[in-house]
């Protein structure tokens, strides 16, 4: 961050660097009168885990559905691998190797496991419009066994799974889609201490193999240091810290924070 002549903020993306898988620059979305997205600039690397922070309402959900095509972005551009990117569709985004684990997962709770894990990807006979059962379910428990998740049974209904299996199935079916580049909204929301510990491990092991970047959406320090190679914080639009977690701490991500409410609190009042 530096200033321009006249003393305002000349907000710059980090440097471009070629093992960038990801880079989003100076992206910046409107709702209305509300602004979202104000100048984003994120990237991301082959094998990395990005933790990004912020409060409710700071954009972080914004971001990650302009990234995987949910949602068009007002301003900046995109790249995926060195070349322009820009998602027509979620459809798209997958197609370009884009997947994305949603907060409400977009499971169907009546269907069991192997169904949802192959979910508008059905296996069918050729040239019979019939469902493959035998092999998706052999396909299901290779894709569940190759992440370390075991289920006993694949035609239990998946909402009588905990909530740290049905998150584990979510994203199975995202790493089976042979996805390079996965985002997951809050994984870890709503989940116990054991369930949490689940996922945790699940991204873990994925992050070891190195061939899967990551972008997680966090609410939790302790689960950023615990996983993260990298923290971005979104305040007020922009990215207002992006640092290896090896070079911050709780503390100064408590500091940032603190401060911006000190401001706010101080914009408040002033107007009163």
């Amino acid at each position: 961050m530096s200033s321009t002549a006249n003393g305002d903020e000349l907000i710059v993306g980090p440097v471009k660097d070629p093992d960038d898988v990801l880079r989003v620059e100076h992206i910046s979305k409107r709702f209305g009168a509300t602004v979202a997205l104000r100048d984003v600039n994120v990237h991301l690397k082959k094998g990395e885990v990005l933790g990004l922070l912020g409060d409710n309402g700071a954009g972080k959900t914004t971001l990650i559905k302009i990234i995987c095509g949910f949602q068009k972005q007002d301003g900046g551009t995109m790249e995926l691998k060195g070349k322009p990117y820009s998602p027509k569709s979620v459809t798209d985004a997958r197609q370009h190797g884009i997947d994305t684990v949603y907060q409400d997962l977009a499971l169907v709770g009546e269907l069991p496991v192997h169904n949802n894990l192959f979910l508008g990807r059905e296996k069918l006979y050729s040239p019979l419009p019939f469902l493959r059962t035998k092999q998706m379910k052999k396909d299901a428990r290779a894709a569940l066994n190759e992440i370390g998740i075991h289920i006993p049974t694949l035609d239990v209904p998946v909402d009588r799974l905990s909530g740290g299996q049905r998150q584990a199935i979510a994203v199975a079916r995202t790493v089976s889609s042979d996805a390079d580049i996965i985002l997951l909204d809050e994984p870890l929301a709503a989940m116990g201490a054991k369930e949490g510990a689940m996922i945790l491990d699940l991204i873990n092991r994925l992050k070891e193999q190195g061939e899967v970047s990551m972008i997680l959406i966090l609410h939790n320090y302790a689960h950023v240091f615990a996983i993260c190679d990298r923290v971005s914080l979104i305040q007020n639009g922009v990215i207002q810290l992006d640092k290896p977690t090896s070079e911050t701490s709780p503390d100064e991500l408590n500091e940032i924070v603190v401060e911006a409410y000190r401001r706010a609190r101080q914009v408040g009042q002033s107007a009163a």
